[in-house]
């Protein structure tokens, strides 16, 4: 049974490898690993990694990902990530998508338009181009609980 806990810097290698396997990008990641988690398998290898850019009430959720192998993490690496964003007293999560559209609406998450993104994310380096236009923007709203 894999392990979610916090990223440490020692993780980071491991973390921007995974990263770019599955093409996601790693510019202004490690600026928040702070707000990282990780998942670990049976062997303490890295099986996957999700973090957050929190920006007061707003956090974006950025470069949620499990290597090939292990991918019913997912799941369980959102639901930590959710709880640690409530945590963080964040009310609101927004993320930027190519490819998994279809993973986050279990999660709470609808498509939005870039122009309903809260000012403060816009700064963050996944909207000043590190993820391409043709990203879909999705939103979550945290209450206690969900």
């Amino acid at each position: 049974m894999a392990i979610v806990r916090a990223a440490t810097e020692q993780d980071w290698d491991a973390i921007s490898a995974l990263l770019e396997r599955r093409g996601l990008p790693l510019a202004g990641a490690r600026d928040h690993l702070a707000h990282f988690l990780v998942a670990e398998d049976e062997a303490s290898a890295l099986a996957g990694v999700g973090g957050l850019e929190v920006y007061g009430e707003s956090a974006l959720l950025r470069s949620l990902v499990v290597a090939t192998s292990h991918q019913g993490l997912g799941t369980r690496l959102m639901e930590a990530l959710m709880e640690r964003a409530r945590a963080l007293g964040v009310t609101e999560l927004v993320l930027l998508t190519t490819t998994a559209a279809g993973f986050f609406p279990r999660f709470g998450f609808t498509r939005i338009d870039r122009a309903e993104v809260p000012a403060a994310l816009l700064a963050s380096r996944e909207f000043q181009g590190a993820c391409p236009s043709s990203a879909h923007a999705m939103r979550a709203r945290l209450v206690a609980g969900n």
